[in-house]
């Protein structure tokens, strides 16, 4: 990367020379040699905290101790050496996970008294609010004499021990804080820029880095112990588990972003793959810890990490030897943090003495490598963006040759255009004509449909009438014959006989019942009489021939007709719930928006009837709605519903699902145009097995304002 693209990154910029300037120089600080500082290099362990059986040789010249998976350890080391320049001294025991660490000294009787206890189960227990078990002492004679300690853990017991005089250790801590701080700052700073550049740019590549950034950052102050006292509340449980989770998150996250970023499973395809089960480790090693297999979790997340280092290091050199510019920002990366990492190895094992406090080489590798990778996703950004640049000079070249290719095009697509042009007005005419004769057909076919349902309607009452005019007329002979009789009778004054006989013949002919049933009939008569009224004035309410402009119109109304002239169609087996509210009168033409009802009505019928089948109970809900200056209607059935691509055409004109000669396909598209020129709203609402609901919004004023 040039100078001159350096400098549009002025925070890489400044990151750099922060790793390049600060942190060696803070390292140099914090490393300087203190003759003071005195470590412990001989130890005695015992068998139990009784002190009195030493387990094998005494170790000596050995400042760092690993006594492996173990939960309790029992040793004795003297630092009368220490109290020799200094009365009061700081006791630090270099190792923040172990829960207890309890300290015993010999009284004046031989027997061993507890001075003091550290650890994490005891919280916060010295002023420095350091991790690590610290122990202030002061001189006196028993110090002469061995120190007994009892470390209790759950994690791996390593450790040294050192004391320093309060003083020093003071500026040392200081110092160490300060260092900290700053790796704090550096990479929170990191992670938000590269989370927000996620954001900007929509590059996944970019989260998971930010992810590996912030839980690389969290797995070395676990390390260190800083997150037990600032991060997981002093909870001893989680702090233990957050050593191998934070790492096993960081290495998942790693092994992400460098698969993302150097493209392994296109150019390294096999070490891709064992990348995966490096992830699979990870992801075991910290199942294994909460499930408390602590042993085995340590040696899965040792494994992984070594896994990682050979296979990044073989796969950014591969890469990059093939041209590939970003895998040596990542190769040079992965070095500063490989480097600080040996030196890590080699301080804790003792092999090499640069006095640097614990972990402080980790903490420069891993911000150095963090700060290196983002300058490597700046220069990605700088590469996509010549690339995208590329891409868009070349597409400009083949519009230019396009625009070539047209213009020498235009001339003949000229005279075919205007050639195509009459033809295709002749076939517009056609076409005109041809919709006009269909429309006129659908029409007329709904004017069949309405002559017969009138014709069935009417056929009722009338057929209702005509079956009671010969029991009518007989009941009126029989009638006749008594007032014939009572005639007969009548010319000569009325004896008891003749009385008689009358009665007689009124029981024989049951005048009483005939009556009766003379007042049923003419009921009868009249109750056709009437239903022939309402039908007749059902299809003039549907109809409205007499009303060709727009007017104020009851559509309850015109539903209910439509409902009286499709009854004959529904023959009892469809049920009609009507969910109607109070709503205002509606200026429409309402012969149309009647037709409307008539079509949306028609289908949901045929939808019905046509599926009894598997639908034996069909229901179409009709709802009326008052929504401020506006009506909705909804016409709602459970029928079988339509599919997405049906019901996207079914306001195409012409287009129909049903069989041929069953329907014309302009039923929809006519109910269309006609709520379209009311300047209504006209919504399908239907999904395969769901129903079908048509969904109408008419506004209540047309031509008068609605303050009148």
């Amino acid at each position: 990367m040039s100078w001159k693209k350096l400098q549009r990154q002025p925070i890489i910029i400044g990151f750099t020379v922060i790793t390049i300037v600060f942190f060696p120089v803070m390292a140099y600080f914090v490393s300087i040699e203190n003759d003071s500082i005195f470590e412990v290099t001989e130890y005695k362990i015992y068998n139990s905290s009784k002190f009195d059986v030493v387990v094998g040789e005494e170790i000596t010249n050995q400042t760092y101790l690993n006594l492996g998976f173990v939960n309790e350890v029992f040793l004795s080391f003297n630092i009368s050496e220490a109290f020799e320049l200094n009365d009061e001294i700081i006791l630090e025991i270099k190792n923040p996970t172990f829960r207890e660490v309890l300290i015993y000294q010999k009284d004046d009787s031989g027997g061993l008294k507890l001075i003091d206890k550290a650890g994490t189960d005891f919280g916060m227990t010295n002023l420095f609010s350091s991790p690590n078990p610290l122990f202030t002492l002061t001189k006196n004679d028993q110090f002469e004499e061995d120190i007994y300690l009892k470390i209790s853990s759950f994690e791996p017991i390593r450790f040294k021990i050192s004391t320093t005089p309060l003083s020093i250790f003071h500026f040392n801590y200081n110092q160490r804080i300060l260092f900290i701080s700053c790796y704090i700052g550096v990479m929170f700073a990191l992670f938000l820029y590269n989370f927000i550049l996620f954001f900007l740019i929509r590059d996944r590549v970019y989260f998971v880095y930010s992810v590996y950034i912030l839980f690389i950052a969290l797995a070395q102050l676990s390390l260190l112990g800083y997150s037990f006292y600032y991060f997981l509340g002093q909870n001893s449980k989680i702090y233990e588990i957050s050593i191998i989770g934070f790492s096993a998150v960081a290495g998942v996250a790693g092994i992400s972003f460098m698969r993302m970023f150097l493209k392994t499973e296109t150019f390294t395809p096999l070490i891709d793959k064992f990348l995966i089960i490096n992830i699979i480790f990870y992801v075991t090693a910290f199942i294994f810890r909460v499930l408390n297999f602590i042993q085995l979790s340590y040696t899965l997340t040792d494994i992984s990490g070594l896994m990682v280092t050979v296979f990044f290091l073989i796969s950014a050199t591969i890469i990059a030897k093939k041209g590939y510019r970003p895998a040596m920002y990542f190769l040079i990366g992965w070095m500063l943090f490989f480097i600080g990492l040996v030196v890590f190895i080699l301080q804790n094992q003792g092999i090499i003495k640069l006095d640097l406090a614990a972990n402080f080489p980790m903490l420069v590798g891993t911000a150095m490598e963090a700060i290196l990778l983002s300058l490597a996703l700046a220069d990605r950004i700088n590469i996509l963006k010549k690339e995208k640049e590329d891409e868009q000079h070349e597409k400009l070249e083949i519009l230019k040759e396009n625009e070539r290719l047209i213009k020498e095009q235009n001339t003949n697509l000229e005279q075919k255009v205007k050639i195509r042009t009459e033809e295709l007005e002749e076939t517009l005419f056609n076409l005109q004509n041809t919709q006009t004769q269909l429309v006129n057909q659908e029409k007329m076919a709904s004017l069949g449909q309405l002559t017969a349902g009138i014709a069935h309607e009417i056929n009722n009452p009338i057929n209702f009438v005509s079956s009671n005019i010969s029991p009518l007329k007989r009941d009126i002979q029989d009638l006749l014959e008594v007032v014939d009789k009572y005639r007969e009778l009548g010319k000569s004054e009325f004896s008891v006989q003749s009385k008689k006989e009358i009665d007689s013949l009124e029981e024989d002919l049951e005048l009483d019942y005939i009556l009766t049933e003379i007042e049923q009939l003419l009921k009868g008569m009249e109750d056709g009489a009437k239903r022939t009224v309402e039908i007749v004035k059902g299809l003039r309410l549907f109809s409205r021939v007499d009303e060709q402009d727009v007017k104020k119109v009851d559509l309850h109304d015109g539903i209910n007709s439509t409902l009286i002239l499709l009854n004959s169609s529904m023959s009892g087996r469809i049920k009609i719930v009507k969910d109607y509210e109070v709503i205002p009168l509606v200026e429409c033409l309402a012969g149309k928006i009647n037709q409307v009802f008539m079509n949306i009505i028609t289908n949901a019928i045929h939808a019905l009837t046509d599926h009894l089948d598997v639908n034996p109970e069909p229901v179409i809900t009709i709802r009326s709605r008052y929504l401020d200056d506006h009506v909705c209607i909804e016409i709602e059935d459970n029928g079988p519903g339509m599919p997405e691509h049906v019901k996207q055409r079914i306001f195409e004109p012409f287009f129909t699902t049903k069989a041929v000669g069953k329907g014309t396909g302009l039923g929809l598209s006519i109910v269309y145009t006609i709520i379209e020129n009311h300047k209504g709203i006209l919504e399908v609402f239907s999904s395969e097995g769901k129903g079908t609901k048509f969904s109408i919004t008419l506004p209540i004023y047309q031509l008068t304002p609605q303050n009148d």
